[in-house]
């Protein structure tokens, strides 16, 4: 039954605003005026429209792993799917969390099942999140699986948030570092070489190199930062290509460190995906191919798909992705272990927590390592302005003393 959103007065002549469920607007009015309630509007709730990529989702991150969380636990203690929703979109303060789950219980209602039903808001639930529920209303325990969802979620989110937080404080004073030099160069510099043009002495080296470098940023930044925008916007088109996208991410795996750390982030993710798939009943081709595509680096995700053709053409899982050497050997060894024992998803899940454990070691030592160095940098930059500046100051000492 379609759900609508109204806007009444009441018998004083307040406002009330709220859901209901009838079959069409007429019966939604009837249903209004039975209540002693005057009709001001009457319209059907409909999924948020997220077709533009600059709207902002109903759920983050966070967000989502509560409300899957919750959603579990009122299904396990055995209420209804569609009561469920009822009390979840009556407790949500955000009113376009309300008009999600009341359009996701009118398609229940309707008929349509869950997975069908989150299909009309792609944007908020991806197509991992609604194979895992197919997967959960075919077997019969749905509470089961999306507590196991809101496992991997709150896992996923802990792993990004461990690395922003890691990797922040070496950004921001990178950061806060450009501004200063830039100041520095833009309008302290000009303002001391006025000075020193006037004595018409020979400058130092390293002063008429900062001078030089003051007039560059002076005369040509705006055409400089010009010029970086437009080239990070044809990088990114660019990027947009498959091929060149492949080949850059492929060399962004070769990087020393920041390439390990990618390659532990993006195994860890799919190890994880394909653990929670596995686990709840979907597939093998079909968890495989779901766990490739949420793979961000697009040559691990080739390398991937590769090995869905392999294990479709009957290779052992273990073996496909043994030899894809861009994947870490630790998860096909746990492959081959799981499908050894008949413990695939178990094995998988053990496979990417250490896989996360060693990406959060290797972010929080980059982050040790980078915060000394950057701080070292920006004094070892600050050190050669100031001299630039002094140096002329201390020849005109010696002159004067001469």
């Amino acid at each position: 039954m379609p759900a609508y959103k109204y806007e009444a007065l009441d018998n004083a002549g307040k406002p009330r605003q709220g859901l209901l469920e009838a079959d069409n607007p007429r019966a939604a009015r009837a249903q209004l005026r039975g209540q002693g309630l005057v009709p001001m509007e009457v319209h059907p709730v409909a999924a948020p429209k997220s077709s533009s990529r600059w709207a902002r989702r109903v759920f983050n991150g966070s967000g989502l792993s509560v409300w899957t969380r919750q959603l579990a636990g009122l299904v396990t203690a055995g209420l209804p799917l569609e009561r469920s929703l009822a009390a979840l979109a009556d407790e949500a303060d955000d009113p376009r969390q309300r008009d999600l789950m009341s359009s996701l219980k009118a398609e229940v209602n309707a008929g349509s099942p869950f997975a069908r039903a989150l299909g009309t808001a792609p944007r908020e639930f991806d197509d991992v999140y609604r194979a895992v529920v197919a997967a959960g209303e075919q077997s019969g325990a749905l509470g089961p699986v999306l507590e196991s969802l809101a496992d991997d979620l709150e896992e996923t989110q802990r792993l990004r948030s461990e690395l922003f937080g890691a990797l922040a404080y070496p950004i921001i004073v990178c950061f806060i570092s450009l501004l200063a030099v830039g100041f520095l160069l833009t309008y302290v510099v000009p303002q001391v070489a006025a000075v020193f043009t006037q004595t018409r002495q020979t400058l130092p080296l390293l002063t008429r190199l900062m001078m030089g470098t003051s007039d560059l940023l002076r005369q040509w930044g705006l055409v400089l930062v010009g010029l970086l925008v437009v080239g990070g916007f044809a990088v990114r088109q660019t990027l947009k290509k498959e091929g060149p996208r492949q080949r850059f991410d492929a060399a962004w795996l070769n990087l020393p460190v920041i390439g390990r750390i990618s390659r532990g982030y993006n195994a860890a993710r799919f190890s994880g995906t394909l653990a929670m798939l596995a686990g709840a009943g979907v597939p093998i081709l079909k968890a495989l191919q779901a766990a490739a595509e949420t793979l961000s680096n697009h040559a691990m995700r080739a390398d991937a798909m590769d090995a869905l053709v392999q294990v479709r053409e009957g290779a052992p899982l273990g073996a496909a992705l043994a030899g894809k050497k861009r994947f870490p050997g630790l998860l096909s060894m746990f492959a081959r272990l799981g499908e050894q024992t008949g413990q695939l998803p178990d094995m998988l899940q053990r496979a990417a927590r250490q896989l996360g454990n060693e990406v959060k070691r290797r972010a929080m030592t980059l982050a040790t390592l980078l915060e000394p160095l950057l701080i070292v940098a920006m004094g070892g930059v600050v050190m050669l302005i100031v001299l630039s500046v002094l140096l002329p100051i201390i020849d005109m000492n010696k002159l004067a003393t001469q």
